[in-house]
């Protein structure tokens, strides 16, 4: 999660990466799992009523409430330039239900398939940013004024005009009120001061940086912008207690701790808040809006949103698709079993592990389905991250020496893992980029990977810990056994319980007595945020471009970073809170402050690489395997998906490939 983003605890502005997507690693390159179809299989299972006419304009069910008067015809519906789709493989037909399934209630993967809808949003191939909400910007000030230009005549769902009144509301009186939310976000900040934002007139909205603000756009294309479009103000100012004066004691007397606690559990934190797709109540400018909420359920509907104000090509009023079904399946193997028989039009790459793929394989033909490429974007399929700003100063020496690291890095059996967790694929990895990033550093990825138990020994011996008990387990200077425990969250990355116990023993072999500890991700979250852990394993989301906006693997940037909590909090806080950090992260920091601040994409890359080169020197975490392709299960009546859907947060997915032009097939 990042700490732009409020989301699990709402007001804790709380990074814990691989908590936001549900996101599992596999990749082909082994026999085994070379699963590519001869043929697209049968027509898909489960009937589905959709209309195939070419020249209607809006939904059938929409044109009967037009026709029994229940809602106003589509020219009053739609703005005059409404922002046009092209459909990735054809013009679609209206109709249908999209089904799919979550392991979890997810706020985060809800909104990435049913709410991208910001401001502005990033192209489908990742290299720019693009108009949305916004028909138009001007940049100006060197950087520090963004001028956005609303389209005139987009509506709510309940048929109120969207305008800068409610961005500015989302701003000023939500994310600004520190009663709802302590901290901004810090990609609204710039020089330790929050941005100005003001309203030009109806359809134009001004934010002002004391600084320049180099990567604005970037973040409000990616999740964290969403919550300046999810909260009209019509709808919200009567939960707020400047605008509504009973707002307090309504609030009480529904149970809340006072109006701003109320306001949160209507949805007031936005679409990654799992409270805003609870509420049916709330308008939005999305594809979709809900109509039947979780409650005590295991299944979400959501239904189109007569007043979306986006087409096809062929002026044609989107989306394709009237309904969208989210069961909640808590057992993947049921979810399994459920994707070989055809019953999902998209299985969330959550519910496609690598050895599962050669059994849905063989069901593709009778259950009428495809696979497409689901690769992520994660530069590690799973890392020890080591809390180098422990609050026992004891535990805090060993875990900054270089040497101890550098030891245990080289006592893991990398090719093990590879070929028993993963199924033989990928390859021994620490923490760098991803090859296919610009920022991709080969030393960085591929430094201590070799598996040498000699060189294990002598690093750890070199750290100065020579003397074993009578185990064998090494001790520290105090006498205590050299001991930690290794944090890892259940139900988020299978592969990880037994990429833990197998490095657990790896390290025990060289005389440091590793535990694991298996725990929900609320539990570890808690511990995080007290400074109360040894070890967490993550899967070093993001590892793209997109490490620019989030580098927190490389300097602990926000309050979240795992392996330096106290130092992410005294850069947050300017100094005034938590601990100042040791001089080289200092610099890594003076770095990132200059990349926020420059416009240059060229001057960012090389400023960037210059904080990667430190974090390479450092070595603070470690890696284990490269992570390998996924893929995810598609019905064959489901179409316009592309046929390789990168998943990722900050480049929302599938929320990037339109999910509105996606449509079903008749039968």
């Amino acid at each position: 999660m990042d700490s732009s983003e409020p989301t699990v605890t709402r007001r804790k502005l709380l990074r814990f990466g691989g908590a936001a997507s549900f996101v599992i690693m596999t990749s082909s390159g082994c026999s085994l799992l070379s699963t590519d179809p001869d043929t697209d299989g049968r027509e898909g299972a489960g009937p589905q009523q959709t209309s195939g006419d070419p020249g209607a304009k809006e939904a059938p069910s929409l044109a009967e409430q037009v026709k029994a008067g229940r809602l106003p015809p589509l020219a009053q519906r739609m703005p005059k330039s409404p922002l046009v789709v092209q459909p990735i493989e054809k013009v679609g037909n209206y109709g249908g239900t999209w089904q799919t399934c979550v392991g979890n209630p997810d706020a985060s993967f809800l909104f990435m398939n049913l709410g991208y809808d910001g401001l502005v949003r990033w192209s489908r191939d990742w290299s720019k940013v693009e108009p949305n909400l916004a028909e138009s910007w001007d940049a100006g000030g060197d950087g520090r004024q963004y001028t956005f230009h609303i389209r005139p005549g987009v509506k709510w769902s309940d048929g109120q005009e969207c305008t800068a009144d409610d961005i500015v509301f989302a701003y000023d009186d939500v994310l600004r009120n520190e009663e709802l939310f302590p901290t901004l976000p810090e990609w609204l900040t710039a020089g330790g001061r929050p941005a100005t934002v003001e309203k030009v007139d109806s359809h134009t909205v001004r934010f002002t940086f004391a600084e320049p603000k180099g990567l604005f756009l970037q973040y409000l294309a990616s999740s964290s912008g969403n919550v300046l479009t999810a909260l009209p103000r019509h709808y919200f100012q009567q939960f707020h207690k400047k605008y509504a004066p009973d707002a307090e004691a309504k609030a009480k007397e529904k149970g809340h701790n006072g109006w701003a606690d109320g306001l949160l559990a209507m949805g007031g934190a936005g679409m990654t808040d799992i409270a805003w797709w609870q509420n049916p109540a709330i308008p939005t400018i999305a594809a979709w809006k809900t109509s039947q909420p979780l409650g005590g359920g295991l299944r979400l509907t959501v239904d189109r949103n007569p007043y979306y104000w986006k087409t096809d090509p062929d002026g044609r009023q989107l989306p394709y698709i009237d309904h969208v079904r989210v069961q909640v399946i808590q057992d993947p193997q049921v979810a399994v079993l459920r994707s070989s028989q055809g019953q999902f039009s998209l299985t969330p790459d959550e519910f496609a592990a690598i050895r599962d793929k050669p059994v849905l394989a063989a069901g593709r033909e009778d259950g009428g389905y495809r696979f497409i490429d689901m690769p992520q974007s994660n530069m590690n399929s799973a890392t020890f991250v080591f809390n180098l700003a422990h609050r026992d100063p004891k535990v805090r020496q060993v875990f900054q020496n270089k040497d101890f690291r550098i030891g245990l890095s080289y006592a893991i059996n990398r090719q093990e893992i590879i070929n028993t967790v993963l199924q033989r694929q990928g390859e021994p990895w620490q923490t760098s980029p991803l090859r296919q990033s610009k920022f991709f550093d080969e030393k960085l990825a591929k430094q201590y990977t070799e598996y040498d138990v000699a060189k294990a020994n002598e690093h750890l011996d070199r750290a100065g810990y020579t003397q074993r008990d009578g185990a064998g387990f090494r001790l520290r200077p105090d006498g205590e056994r050299l001991a930690f425990t290794v944090q890892v969250r259940l139900g988020t990355i299978p592969i990880w319980v037994d990429t833990a116990e197998l490095v657990r023993g790896y390290w025990q072999h060289v005389g440091v007595d590793a535990r694991v500890q298996t725990g929900n991700s609320e539990l570890v979250i808690q511990r995080v945020e007290a400074n109360q852990h040894d070890v967490v394993m993550d899967d070093g989301y993001p590892g793209l471009d997109d490490v620019l906006l989030d580098p927190a693997w490389y300097v602990p940037y926000q309050t979240g970073c795992q392996w330096a909590v106290p130092w992410g909090t005294w850069y947050v806080s300017a100094g005034r809170q938590g601990e100042e950090p040791p001089p080289r992260m200092r610099r890594q920091m003076e770095l990132y402050d200059e990349i926020k601040k420059t416009l240059e994409p060229a001057r960012q890359e090389e400023l960037f690489k210059q904080l990667l080169r430190i974090a390479q020197e450092e070595f603070y975490l470690i890696g284990t395997a490269m992570p390998v392709g996924g893929y995810s299960v598609v019905q064959n009546t489901f179409r316009n998906v592309p046929k390789s859907l990168l998943s990722s947060t900050t480049y929302p997915s599938p929320g990037w490939s339109n999910p509105e032009q996606y449509y079903i097939e008749p039968r």
